[in-house]
């Protein structure tokens, strides 16, 4: 676990996954996000007003496994 991964805002963390992209849901405190052509499904829950450290890892992971990127 990066040390970082418990201090990103919950907030931007979904504001990043919007941008890319993705399609948000919410069900509760569930924020569920997807895409065309990822079959992941991100489940994100909030702690505090930050992401979840394993969460943040799972979209790093998702962004970096399919090389996306911010249009500009």
């Amino acid at each position: 676990m990066r040390r970082s991964d418990a201090n990103v805002p919950f907030d931007g963390l979904c504001a990043l996954l919007i941008r890319l992209g993705f399609e948000e849901r919410i069900r509760g405190d569930h924020h569920i996000f997807t895409i065309t052509g990822i079959e992941e499904i991100l489940n994100l829950q909030p702690r505090g007003g930050k992401g979840k450290s394993y969460q943040v890892k799972q979209v790093r992971e998702i962004i970096l496994k399919y090389k996306l990127r911010l249009e500009d």
